[in-house]
């Protein structure tokens, strides 16, 4: 029988399969070359809708780069190497530039990350800024949307001339997209301003999902629309759009107008990274795609909510998820208390917290599904979320169906299964 490799953090574990029960989605459907720097430097010769950074820039100015933190893969260091050097061609001196990790409610970026994720050469040379999403000293109030969302933002973005964007392409299950305006909110905002942003994924009034919320959608969708509306307060000098491979290796860059450079980047990533399916089968086998996109449970149910749209009711999902830094947050567990989703949908409408939503998201499937989870937690951690642990693929193995058809996803976070388009 044919093997797959399923990545599991930094290592891949071998996945045998019968062909002709099990259909594989997305695994060698892109063969894009990683892109060289001259390619990246053409790209940001050629901006979409948006004058070249050296008529943008002007000698004597500040900028701020807004990057992703550890828990993406953006290829950052290439970009911003290439773009740092840019920067100080325009005649802004080194001292005028730093880099801001867009951290949202994550935890604070290593040093040993920064080095990983700028090179040591930039970490050594230009200065970074952690952003704190609770320390109210470090924030800055700029007013209210229409919505009436109050609009707090990390201070360092008023403090240089010039906000420069940049990030990676990929979905989001109720954002639509990453990216673009997700670098300022949630990235640079106030854990209030985050949270007032995500509960406008959910309808208190009919219960679930909002209409127009979901992943690979951004008009009508409510909690892009105001998180843009957000950024706009800031109106970024330019935004730099990547898409990697299942490496981390960037194969695609849109660089241009930090609002539609980033919209047509997701519209072709849209258009890539959709998967044909006739009809959704008893059994899907996924894996997040590895490190960083299985880090922890938190990023990892990204997969899983990717795998739910090619699942039967009822069916089983092997979600392959190392989470080698745990659940992603201490306080996760306690949302798992209720009985069920529908309790834990009211107890937000009226305590909202960010990470709530994603464990009532987390709840709806296992609720839905027969979620076996192979990954390093706890027994306990695994089986109070209403899933059952699995230690081995050969485990795994046996308690799936032998007879019932299904799909593999070997980067589950990167492709969007979508039924008869």
């Amino acid at each position: 029988m044919p093997q797959i490799d399923l990545a599991y953090g930094q290592d891949s574990l071998g996945f045998e399969f019968d062909a002709s029960r099990y259909q594989v989605l997305g695994s060698n459907a892109l063969t894009d070359s990683p892109l060289t720097d001259v390619e990246i430097g053409a790209a940001l010769d050629s901006p979409f809708e948006s004058q070249p950074l050296e008529e943008i820039l002007l000698a004597g100015e500040s900028v701020l780069i807004v990057v992703s933190d550890a828990t993406r893969a953006t290829g950052t260091a290439q970009i911003v190497n290439l773009l740092v050097r840019r920067i100080i061609q325009t005649g802004i001196a080194p001292q005028n530039i730093a880099i801001i990790f867009a951290t949202g409610i994550h935890r604070a970026v290593t040093d040993d990350e920064k080095r990983a994720l700028l090179t040591p050469f930039i970490f050594q040379r230009i200065a970074t800024v952690n952003h704190e999403a609770f320390n109210e000293s470090r924030l800055a109030l700029l007013g209210e949307t229409r919505n009436g969302t109050r609009v707090e933002l990390s201070r360092a973005l008023l403090d240089f001339s010039h906000v420069i964007l940049t990030g990676g392409i990929g979905f989001h299950y109720f954002a639509g997209f990453t990216g673009g305006r997700k670098s300022i909110c949630p990235g640079l905002a106030s854990a209030q301003t985050i949270e007032s942003t995500h509960m406008l994924a959910l309808d208190f009034a009919k219960g679930g999902r909002r209409a127009g919320v979901g992943t690979g959608k951004l008009d009508g969708n409510a909690v892009h629309e105001e998180c843009d509306r957000i950024a706009e307060m800031i109106s970024p000098a330019f935004g730099i759009n990547t898409v990697v491979d299942e490496r981390g290796r960037v194969v695609s860059v849109l660089a241009g107008h930090w609002r539609t450079a980033h919209k047509y980047a997701c519209e072709k990533y849209l258009a890539s990274r959709s998967v044909n399916i006739e009809a959704r089968r008893d059994v899907v086998v996924v894996s997040c795609g590895g490190s960083p996109y299985d880090i922890n449970l938190i990023q990892a149910h990204k997969a899983l909510d990717m795998a739910a749209q090619a699942c039967n009711e009822g069916g089983t999902i092997l979600l392959v998820a190392e989470c080698i830094e745990g659940l992603g947050r201490d306080d996760f567990l306690k949302w798992f208390d209720h009985e069920h989703s529908s309790v834990l949908a009211d107890r937000l409408r009226f305590a909202y917290e960010v990470n709530g939503q994603t464990a009532w998201a987390l709840l709806t499937k296992a609720e839905r599904y027969r979620v076996l989870l192979l990954s390093t937690l706890p027994d306990e951690q695994v089986k109070q979320m209403r899933m059952t642990p699995i230690h081995s693929i050969k485990e795994a193995v046996a308690k799936l169906d032998p007879a019932s058809p299904g799909f593999i996803l070997p980067r589950g976070a990167a492709w969007l299964p979508v039924i008869g388009r």
